[in-house]
């Protein structure tokens, strides 16, 4: 399986990469795609690995699954390609973003610019097949992210973590909040009812990153 992955993500997980349940998680990935349309597209899998470095992460948000409808997924989570309409939980989480600090509502829902600028946007799960959410679920990709997850909070500081919904909250549990921040809200799915609102997360995101000398997020 050929991916796209930075150098230095590379080295960090590649004891993750030898281990019996990684090796099993790509033979079931290898099968799966004889079978079945999967997404991201294979060279897309480790996009937020790509975009964002370990050594540039200094944000970091965690969804669940990527898009299961063709051309949405590319590996940034709840990221959607330029030209796909932007979904409603992104769409909300732009209208927060509006209203803490006041930026307009971009007209594309690609987060490569965020990635770019130092978030690592982690799905839990790195694969789905297309029309059936959570197919991957449970078979190896959740160990391989608490694995990243792990290496973020022992080896960086100061970093901040987004969990929204009780699924990033359990997965954020194991993160080191003596020396993390750690900002927990509602989903921004409708589904919430509106719960994500009012969180101000973006604001308080840049005012930590400003305070430990780091460049502040355009988001």
């Amino acid at each position: 399986m050929e991916v796209a992955i930075a150098p230095s993500w590379k080295t960090q997980l590649q004891e993750e990469f030898e281990k019996p349940y990684f090796t099993k998680l790509v033979g079931f990935i290898k099968e799966d795609i004889q079978k079945y349309t999967i997404y991201p597209p294979g060279k897309l899998i480790f996009n937020a690995f790509e975009k964002c470095s370990f050594e540039d992460t200094k944000v970091v948000i965690i969804g669940q699954d990527p898009y299961h409808g063709q051309g949405q997924a590319h590996g940034l989570c709840f990221s959607v390609n330029d030209g796909v309409r932007i979904p409603p939980s992104l769409r909300n989480i732009f209208k927060e973003i509006n209203t803490d600090l006041g930026k307009s509502i971009p007209t594309t829902g690609n987060l490569e610019r965020w990635a770019e600028q130092g978030i690592l946007l982690l799905n839990a799960v790195l694969t789905v097949r297309a029309k059936s959410a959570g197919s991957h679920q449970k078979k190896g990709w959740e160990t391989f992210t608490n694995a990243v997850i792990q290496k973020i909070s022992d080896e960086k500081s100061n970093v901040v973590f987004l969990l929204w919904g009780r699924y990033a909250q359990e997965k954020g549990k194991i993160i080191d909040t003596s020396k993390h921040l750690v900002l927990k809200a509602a989903h921004p799915s409708p589904m919430a009812g509106g719960a994500f609102f009012g969180n101000k997360h973006f604001s308080q995101t840049n005012a930590y990153l400003e305070k430990y000398g780091k460049t502040p997020i355009d988001f």
